[in-house]
This record gives structure tokens, C-alpha cells and sequence, in this order.
């Protein structure tokens, strides 16, 4: 997969299978049009283009940038769309410019004289260009003018079970990760580097990997304790992992620390990508070190089982 940052790098295709969108999380109905995408561009013989803009419009047009989380990370997001065969990611820059293009202007510009599309793909609730004015309607109307072709995915076949980046969201939020990966068709996954910590989990016999996750727009589910895989060097691991602030040691910031079962070494400063099973249990304060202790035995035991069966 080529990747162009803008479109002033891209070199007009003769046949162009396209489709436009932010596509956060990639999901199952995200899935559904790139899969389309894909297999149309193959039986044509041309060559398929994803158009996607960065940052998120909602995180440039919203008056607080840092009030959207997304599910996907920019690297995340190419490594998936990498693996369902996309010919070329282009990845437009939105700024509040940007967002006064119409929908006129982002048909001649981008779609027939940069990329050269011959036939568009998109979801049945596309909108694009200025105030979200252009529609499915309106493309079917320009497309013969331009020389290219619209096909809508229909809603029953994006949409059958209320799937959406939104109810994604809210569900992480809220700690369900089994929801997230019915929804996602995959494991949700937090990457990050392994930081020094205060060392306590050695203390209790759990000893912990500190993740720092770089990218402060990603979405960090629910505080609470996580089933989960770790992979490090390509090898994964089973273990569990907590996130939120410790109350029982009085924690000042909130942390995400992996308990690696069956690992012994140093993973300081090594990257990891933890990919989140189950959720099984809510972050509480006890009583006293020797308590908390007794539960994250527990936690353990019940994170291995769980994780023979996923």
C-alpha cells in the first residue's frame, strides 16, 4: 500500500476505484465498503484509493481539539487497512480551510482531477464537503458529467446491527471490550513503550510494564482490571492489565501497567502492543496491601482461564 501525505504527491491513475471517509476503527461496516472497494478495483483492473483526512474534522472544528478519543492510532489505522489490500492511502490535511471546500470543488479537485476516479464506492450515510452539503444524490447527479460511476453500500448491509466508530467509543468507554471486538471484527489493542514505574507490583509479587502510550488522542478504555495478550518482539504473552490511578497506594496520575504472566526479563523502553480479551473487574481501593494482593491472584487465576478460551 502507497501512502501520500496530501495530494500533491499523488500521480493520476487511469482507472481509480475510490471511496472517502475517516474510517476510525475500521470496523465491520467500514469493512464491508473496503472489501467492495477492493474486489471492484480487481474484476475492473484498476487500482483502489482510500481518501481519508488527518487530523479527525471533529477534533480541528470542535472548539476543544483534545475532546474526541479515536479508536485508532495513525499507524493502527495503515497497518489494518494495509492488510485488507488498499492499493493507496491518501491522507489529506484538515484544517479549517479545508473545510470551506464544496462539494463541487471536492469533486473536480480531488476525486476526478487528482486521483482520476472512474468509480466511487461510499456508505449510505456519506456526506462530504462544505457543512456536510454534499450527499449520495448529489453525487449520482455529477458522476455522469465527471465520468465516473456511484455505488451506495445500503444500509442493511453496513449498518445490521447499530455498528458505528460512536457506539465503539462508548462502549470502551465503559470497559466492554467483548462488545468493542464483536464490533471491531478484532481485539481492541493499546500500543505503547515500556517506562520506568515506582516498582510496587515487585513489591506484591505482580511485578508490572509501565505503558506509556504516546498518542494522547487515542482512546483509553475504562479504569479497571483487563484479560489481556501482550505481544513484545512479536512473541505474545498472556496477562492482565490495570488501568486507572491505584487508590489503594493513593496514586496521583492514572497508569497503564501489564502484568506478564510467565515472562521473566527487561522490557524497559521495548514497544508492546497489549490487546484487551475481557474485562474483570472495576479499579477499587482496599483495605490494605496484603488485600489487594490476595485479589490480584485471584485477578490472575481468572485471567488465565478466560484466556484459554479466546
Amino acid at each position: 500500500m502507497k501512502i501520500y501525505h496530501g495530494i500533491n504527491n499523488f500521480t493520476r491513475l487511469n482507472h481509480a476505484v475510490v471511496t472517502s471517509g475517516t474510517f476510525d476503527g475500521v470496523h465491520k461496516g467500514h469493512q464491508k465498503i473496503l472489501k467492495r472497494l477492493v474486489e471492484v478495483a480487481r474484476k475492473e483492473g484498476g487500482e483502489s484509493v482510500l481518501i481519508t483526512f488527518w487530523p479527525h474534522p471533529r477534533m480541528v472544528l470542535n472548539n476543544d481539539p483534545g475532546f474526541l478519543r479515536l479508536i485508532n492510532t495513525i499507524d493502527e489505522k495503515q497497518q489494518i487497512l494495509r492488510s485488507l489490500g488498499i492499493h493507496h492511502l491518501v491522507m489529506i490535511p484538515f484544517t479549517r480551510e479545508f473545510s470551506n471546500t464544496s462539494s463541487a470543488e471536492f469533486i473536480q479537485k480531488i476525486l476526478v482531477d487528482a486521483i482520476g476516479t472512474k468509480k466511487l464506492i461510499i456508505g449510505y450515510n456519506h456526506r462530504f464537503g462544505k457543512n456536510r452539503e454534499g450527499s449520495f444524490e448529489n453525487l449520482k447527479k455529477e458522476g455522469p458529467r465527471y465520468g465516473f460511476e456511484v455505488e451506495e453500500i445500503p444500509k442493511h448491509e453496513i449498518d445490521h446491527v447499530g455498528i458505528s466508530s460512536t457506539t465503539i467509543r462508548k462502549a470502551l468507554s465503559e470497559g466492554d471490550v467483548s462488545l468493542a471486538r464483536k464490533y471491531l471484527g478484532r481485539s481492541y489493542s493499546l500500543t505503547g513503550l515500556i517506562i520506568h514505574g515506582d516498582k510496587l507490583g515487585s513489591k506484591l509479587g505482580f511485578p508490572t510494564a509501565n505503558i506509556q502510550v504516546e498518542e494522547t488522542y487515542k482512546l483509553i478504555p475504562a479504569d479497571g482490571v483487563y484479560a489481556v495478550h501482550i505481544t513484545i518482539d512479536g512473541i505474545t504473552y498472556r496477562g492482565m492489565l490495570n488501568i486507572g490511578n491505584r487508590p489503594t497506594v493513593n496514586g496521583s496520575s492514572r497508569t497503564i501497567e501489564a502484568n506478564l504472566f510467565d515472562f521473566n526479563g527487561d522490557l524497559y523502553d521495548k514497544r508492546v502492543c497489549v490487546h484487551l480479551k475481557s474485562y474483570l473487574r472495576p479499579e477499587i481501593k482496599f483495605s490494605s496491601l496484603e488485600s489487594l494482593q490476595k485479589q490480584l491472584a485471584t485477578d490472575k487465576e481468572l485471567a488465565r482461564k478466560i484466556l484459554t478460551q479466546v
